[in-house]
């Protein structure tokens, strides 16, 4: 009796801890906010390739390096579980960089580099919401390749690491005219890779992208997207009360999104990164989230906790 109600009050801990975090940025010491590679987990790992993998067009692009998935399993805060295949690829991702612009934005708003006119709060949410180009090049206009360039690689934050393959990057107006900066490894414009966007999006979900103050702002931007295609079609048909915090691209065969999924129930809490370099990019994009909600599901079952 004494072991089945030590088990008892354990679980019963454990759940009331995770309906104790409702909201966003999650609340946990600072001491249990690591690199995420730190939380790199094998049952996890080997749930997500058997899910990819097991789909044989998949498994060719996963293969020729022209899909990568990132996971990040947040449904428990005190033990965070990272899964990716290919995540350090650097691909073509369009408008996801545009993430990159937001973070900038927001480093120099709390450096008073630019002011906080009604103009620029628009530009930031409708750069995002809407992915509207015009807008992202009027904010890459007010600050500048070297801003961006500048926060993407401080040690802080490390978003683009060449000793890591890359990672985020803007280097070109998201229009015609104006000069470049491209990164340096493989001359990309716009670029990102699912282990890097994981990472933003994982201190974004912990209020550390620039303060807590400036990650709510970034949230609240990223909130309630106003385009439903990729994973949020399938989101709002399994999940339409979750809240989702997104940013996606696309260009010629180049498909990409990243969202963070909060739902009320605590099981359904994550972050899903996915770059494809296929004509059918959007489609596989859509159908991706089922196999990777089912990869999460073995883990959790695989790491739950036995009572007798």
């Amino acid at each position: 009796m004494k072991i089945n109600a030590f088990w008892i009050f354990i679980f019963f801990g454990f759940n009331m801890s995770l309906l104790a975090q409702k909201g966003l940025p999650i609340q946990v010491s600072d001491s249990k906010i690591k690199p995420l590679t730190t939380f790199k987990n094998q049952t996890l790992q080997k749930s997500l390739e058997k899910e990819l993998k097991s789909n044989a067009s998949w498994k060719k692009l996963i293969a020729n390096k022209k899909m990568a998935v990132g996971i990040v399993d947040l449904s428990n805060p005190n033990n965070i579980r990272f899964a990716s295949v290919n995540g350090n690829n650097m691909m073509y991702a369009a408008s996801l960089p545009k993430i990159a612009i937001l973070l900038a934005s927001m480093d120099a708003l709390e450096k008073g580099e630019i002011k906080e006119t009604d103009d620029v709060k628009k530009d930031m949410k409708i750069m995002i919401s809407k992915s509207s180009n015009t807008a992202a090049t009027r904010m890459i206009d007010r600050l500048g390749y070297e801003k961006i360039e500048t926060v993407m690689t401080d040690p802080k934050y490390m978003f683009y690491d060449e000793n890591k393959g890359g990672g985020l990057w803007v280097g070109k107006r998201y229009g015609g005219g104006g000069g470049t900066n491209r990164e340096p490894i493989k001359n990309l414009s716009h670029a990102a890779s699912a282990n890097q966007v994981c990472r933003y999006y994982y201190l974004l979900a912990h209020g550390k992208l620039v303060n807590e103050k400036r990650s709510k702002q970034m949230l609240d931007i990223m909130g309630n997207p106003d385009l439903h295609h990729k994973f949020v079609s399938t989101l709002d048909k399994i999940a339409p009360s979750a809240q989702l915090f997104r940013k996606s691209g696309s260009w010629q065969t180049y498909h990409s999104d990243s969202i963070l999924v909060w739902g009320n129930d605590p099981s359904r809490r994550y972050i899903l990164v996915a770059l494809i370099d296929d004509s059918n990019g959007e489609q596989i994009i859509r159908n991706l989230v089922k196999p990777i909600e089912k990869a999460l599901k073995s883990k959790a079952q695989t790491n739950s906790v036995v009572m007798n």
